[in-house]
């Protein structure tokens, strides 16, 4: 039987950790500065390593979007004179996993593999050079720059990437987070091999790093692991931090015509960042209001009640700076302005009168209910470390999350919604708004 069949049949018959059991992070540094968060955990004979940079794509400009976002994904198609190909097939032949996340704030790669010596060494030796020595292949970038275009084209015709483009745009204004991750069409075909070599050189340093491992390791073990990720990586300046965000001082709202049977609608404002005091509060309204599925207001009122609506949520996004929150939903284009009108409704309610104690008891209970859920993983875990690292979030975050939830009250909630949210100055987007 082949490696990668074992791996995938030891992860699928068996969970990371007892659902029950505390998640104990171990934090230190490594010799050149990169940050380490890790948990030993011999459940099961993997690791699972991430590290993250401050390298998303709101480190890109205006005049060079997509610089970000490339960067990070030729990084893994070719290193130290491996071609893609090549990296691929190295992988597979041990059974290991090369992947990984990019979003506004961060670029993260990740590596699972076994933990037997052989394969581990192997997968890390790959790994390792994918983040010390990428090599930018003229080739491969021309190929990719060609895809990334084709998508973006593609992209401006399908209604959901123009509201989400357009809602961000509009929410955001000059500031990077307006900045689209895959960058546009005549930005993208101006990048170069150069500009990816100065972003690594500038965003990819040790000092920058967040690395974060989890599973059959002992601490020395992962040490040596860290010093050698980071031992190879620039030594990079101190990255500036992203600006903050500005909220919007008056209510603006943008009608896209578009041949789809249907309206996507987003409205929203600048919510929270990460490590916000009010994010528990703000988390288990949102799952009153419109995070909940069927159990949500937004849910009950537009869709069961009065059937305008496919679909209806709200969700809030923390970031380094502050993330939206957006209420989205889909509808008929001849129900979109009925839709929309309940849908504000709906939020001005909540705001005026807030939640109701047993709507309060019910959310809880979900909510605790299913976090066992979100850690029974060696792959969730990680990401928790990630976000736990990179936001400088305490290590106790996941043991407190629980009596978190449990402790917040229908007056924070209420409170902390009207603070944060000014509904008369949303953002809203109507793409497949029929013509006047």
């Amino acid at each position: 039987m082949k490696i990668i069949q074992i791996l995938t049949i030891v992860v699928s018959s068996l969970v990371a950790l007892n659902s029950n059991a505390a998640v104990k992070i171990q934090q230190w540094q490594t010799s050149t500065g990169s940050e380490v968060y890790f948990v030993e955990n011999h459940d099961l004979p993997i690791v699972d390593l991430s590290v993250n940079f401050a390298a998303g794509s709101a480190h890109d400009t205006a005049e060079k979007s997509g610089v970000a976002g490339i960067t990070k994904y030729m990084m893994t198609l070719g290193a130290d004179g491996m071609t893609d190909e090549v990296i691929a097939n190295k992988m597979a032949d041990i059974g290991a996993i090369l992947s990984g996340d990019f979003d506004a704030d961060r670029a993260g790669f990740k590596l699972r593999t076994l933990s037997s010596a052989r394969e581990q060494t192997l997968a890390l030796d790959v790994f390792i050079k994918v983040l010390q020595k990428p090599d930018f292949p003229e080739a491969v970038l021309a190929r990719e720059k060609a895809r990334i275009i084709s998508g973006l084209q593609e992209a401006e015709t399908q209604p959901e990437s123009i509201s989400n483009k357009a809602f961000m745009k509009a929410m955001y204004g000059s500031h990077p987070y307006s900045l689209d991750e895959s960058g546009e069409v005549d930005t993208v075909a101006k990048i170069k091999r150069e500009d990816l070599q100065n972003f690594y050189s500038q965003y990819y340093g040790a000092k920058g790093a967040v690395i974060a491992m989890i599973g059959d390791l002992t601490r020395e073990q992962a040490n040596k692991i860290a010093e050698n990720i980071s031992s190879g990586m620039p030594k990079s300046v101190a990255i500036a931090p992203i600006p903050p965000v500005a909220y919007p001082t008056k209510a603006i709202e943008q009608r896209i015509v578009h041949p789809a049977s249907q309206s996507h609608i987003l409205l929203g404002y600048p919510g929270i960042k990460r490590g916000d005091p009010d994010l528990f509060p703000l988390y288990v309204g949102n799952y009153i209001l419109g995070g909940g599925g069927f159990v949500s207001r937004l849910t009950e009122e537009v869709r069961e009640k009065r059937g305008l609506v496919y679909s209806v949520y709200s969700y809030f996004m923390p970031m380094a700076e502050l993330g939206p929150f957006q209420i989205g939903l889909q509808t008929k284009k001849d129900q979109a302005d009925d839709a929309l009108k309940l849908v504000r409704e709906t939020l001005d309610k909540f705001l005026k009168d807030g939640v109701t104690e047993s709507e309060l008891k019910a959310a809880k209970a979900n909510i605790i209910g299913g976090f066992p859920m979100r850690i029974d993983s060696n792959g969730k875990i990680l990401d928790y470390l990630a976000v736990i690292g990179f936001y400088k979030l305490p290590l106790s975050y996941l043991d407190d999350y629980n009596a978190k939830v449990a402790s917040v009250t229908t007056a924070q909630i209420k409170e902390a919604f009207n603070r944060r949210l000014k509904a008369e100055n949303f953002v809203t987007i109507i793409v497949g708004d029929a013509a006047k």
